[in-house]
C-alpha cells in the first residue's frame, strides 16, 4: 500500500478534497457508498429519461452524452439497471432486473477494476 495519500480528481474542488481528507476511514467509505448509490440514481434516471415513450421518441440534451448500456449482454433485458453490491467487502456491478415476482441479477464487473 502506498505511503502517500492518493491525489484527488483535477475536476473535485479544493474544498470538498480537504473536507474528505478530514474525515475518518468509515466516514469516508460511507461517503463512498453514498456517491455510489448517487451516481447510479442520476445514470438510471438519465437511462430512463433517454428510453422511447410510447410515440418512440426520447428526451435528450442534445450533446450526445446520453448513457446507453452498449455493453448490455444479449440476455440482460433493456429494462435491467446497474446496482453495486458488496460481498466480503469488495464491491461489483451487477445487472438487475425484475421478471415477474422474481429480481434477477447478472455479474458485470468489479466497482474497482484494480481488485
Amino acid at each position: 500500500m502506498p505511503r502517500e495519500p492518493p491525489t484527488p480528481p483535477a475536476a473535485l474542488p479544493t474544498e470538498f478534497a480537504e473536507t474528505l481528507d478530514e474525515r475518518t476511514p468509515d466516514q469516508l467509505r460511507s461517503v463512498a457508498r453514498y456517491a455510489e448509490s448517487l451516481a447510479e440514481h442520476k445514470a438510471r434516471a438519465a437511462r430512463l429519461e433517454a428510453e422511447p415513450d410510447e410515440n418512440g421518441e426520447t428526451e435528450s440534451d442534445g450533446d450526445g452524452n446520453d448513457e446507453r448500456l452498449d455493453d448490455r449482454p444479449e440476455d440482460v433485458p433493456s429494462k435491467a439497471t446497474i446496482t453495486v453490491k458488496e460481498i466480503n467487502d469488495n464491491r461489483y456491478y451487477y445487472w438487475q432486473w425484475r421478471d415477474g415476482e422474481t429480481v434477477t441479477s447478472k455479474y458485470k464487473a468489479p466497482v474497482d477494476p484494480d481488485e
